[in-house]
Order: structure tokens, then C-alpha cells, then sequence
């Protein structure tokens, strides 16, 4: 065997370990789905918007079972994609349209042997939404998504010309204000914690915790900045030239990326050294290169 039948098989393996590990991302994500909805969303009749939203309103008012609702309106949403979305769009939905409410029918009796004292609605409503939003973020950060009104968003989006988050902010509020409508007030505010907190911990497990801080920094003093950053903070600097908007002046702008934990102390000596310096501070997400 050559050197390149070496390096073929090596990257096939590779790719196979990946897909692997993208298809146990994704049933962990699904899974953790349906443990949100099966002890705390479902039993405390939380709406946090989307299909899950809808079954729970649809079983307190008609008694419809929450795992045949969810894939049934699922499925109806997914022939819809199909014909406004396209095949292509479609097929990144179907494995979580079909898996969700598997999942959910065979969770929906784990509170027999996990039972949970429901009468402490907010922290079943917190714990349910951190369960519920990590396993949202699992699905979404392998470009996937659990379908249901995720794909009236993108529809709305698509022929309304309107953002994503906009079509979010009105099909599911339109399902949340049911929830006052049909539940109650206190459902409508404890649903509206639990899709904060979804919505907070599905991205920070999409695009990360923020472990640096990146600085622009425009100031007359550029070189004692620039000085303190190399020797007091070891870090590295690039300089920009530009010039001003306003007076066309050239001025220099220094861009850093230090750890988080050095974000306080430089952001203070920035300002001791040159009180009418500008800067501006943003998360960094990942670093590569450099030294």
C-alpha cells in the first residue's frame, strides 16, 4: 500500500468518526429535547413556542397525546418545506421532525420513576429551559434543526422578505400569547422565562463561550498603549492606519485580543493613560495562529 492509499484511507476514517459524531450530537440533542418536555414543559404546561408550544396548549384543551400532536404537525410543517423550501432545505429537517416526538413518546412516562416536586414552577421552569436549550444547541451546531415552526420561519422569511428573527418573534409569540389566552398569565410569564433562557443557552453552545476580548483602540497616545499591552500584559498588537471621517486626519488604530480575565485591567489603563481614547470591545469567539 502507497503513501496515498495511506492518506485516502486515514481521511475516510476521519470523516467516518466525524459523521459518528455528529449523528450521537445529534441524538443526545434530541434526547435532551425530550426530557425537558417530558418533566417539565408537558407537566407544568410551559409554552416555550414552536410545535412543542402548540401540543402542550392543544392537550390542555382537548386532551390530544403530546407525541402524536408533535409529529403530526411536524409532518404537516414538513410537506410544507417541501413545497415552498425545496428538497434540498427540506432534507436537513426531516431526521429531527420524525426523532423528536419518537423520543418524547418514550419519555413521556419517565416521571413514574423520576418524580419531581411540581410545585416549584420556577425552578422547573429554569431547570427546564437549560435542559431544553442544550439540546437545542447540540442540534443546531451540526447545521440541523428539530423542523416544526422552524420551517414556518423560514417560509415567512423566504416570501415575506422579512428577517429569521422576526418570523420567529411572530409565530412564536402568537403561540406564547396563546398560552396567557388558554393557561393563564402565569404560564404566559413562566413561558416567556423558559424561551429566554432556551434561547440564551442554545447559542452560547452554538457559537461558544466568549474566552477573549477583542480591543480597537483609537487614541493620541497609541505607543504608551501599545507599550503597556506588549510589556505589561504580554500580548501582541496590530496597527492599522486609517484616517478620520470627520477631519481626514491619519491616526492609527490598535487591535489586540487578550483573555477575558485581562479585559478589566486593560479597558481601566487604556483610560488612565488617555481619557478621550476610543475604543471599542467585542467578544472573540476563536483564535487561531499567532504566537
Amino acid at each position: 500500500m502507497n503513501i496515498f492509499s495511506k492518506n485516502k484511507n486515514l481521511q475516510v476514517k476521519q470523516t467516518n468518526n466525524l459523521s459518528i459524531k455528529k449523528i450521537l450530537q445529534f441524538l443526545l440533542g434530541c434526547f435532551m429535547l425530550a426530557i425537558s418536555y417530558s418533566l417539565f414543559i408537558a407537566p407544568n404546561n410551559f409554552v416555550p413556542g414552536g410545535v412543542a408550544g402548540i401540543s402542550v396548549i392543544l392537550n390542555s384543551l382537548f386532551n390530544f397525546p403530546n407525541a402524536p400532536t408533535i409529529l403530526i404537525v411536524n409532518l404537516l410543517l414538513l410537506g410544507m418545506s417541501f413545497i415552498f423550501l425545496g428538497k434540498k432545505q427540506t432534507m436537513t429537517t426531516i431526521a429531527g421532525t420524525i426523532i423528536v416526538p419518537i423520543m418524547v413518546a418514550g419519555t413521556e412516562h419517565l416521571n413514574v420513576w423520576i418524580q419531581l416536586d411540581t410545585s416549584k414552577v420556577l425552578l422547573s421552569a429554569i431547570m427546564g429551559g437549560i435542559i431544553y436549550g442544550v439540546g437545542l444547541g447540540l442540534v443546531l451546531r451540526i447545521g440541523y434543526n428539530t423542523g416544526g415552526t422552524t420551517i414556518l420561519n423560514e417560509i415567512i422569511s423566504k416570501y415575506f422578505k422579512v428577517s429569521i428573527g422576526k418570523s420567529m418573534i411572530l409565530s412564536d409569540g402568537v403561540i406564547v400569547l396563546l398560552s396567557g389566552v388558554f393557561l393563564g398569565i402565569d404560564t404566559l410569564l413562566y413561558s416567556i422565562l423558559m424561551i429566554y433562557i432556551i434561547s440564551m443557552i442554545s447559542d452560547r453552545i452554538v457559537i461558544g463561550i466568549s474566552r477573549n476580548k477583542m480591543f480597537y483602540i483609537i487614541s493620541q497616545k497609541d505607543e504608551e498603549i501599545k507599550k503597556f499591552i506588549h510589556q505589561e500584559l504580554k500580548h501582541n498588537v496590530t496597527i492599522f492606519q486609517s484616517k478620520g471621517g470627520y477631519n481626514s486626519k491619519p491616526q492609527n488604530i490598535i487591535m489586540t485580543v487578550i483573555p477575558t480575565i485581562d479585559y478589566y485591567e486593560l479597558k481601566t489603563n487604556i483610560m488612565k493613560i488617555d481619557k478621550d481614547a476610543f475604543f471599542i470591545i467585542t467578544d472573540s469567539y476563536e483564535l487561531y495562529g499567532g504566537q
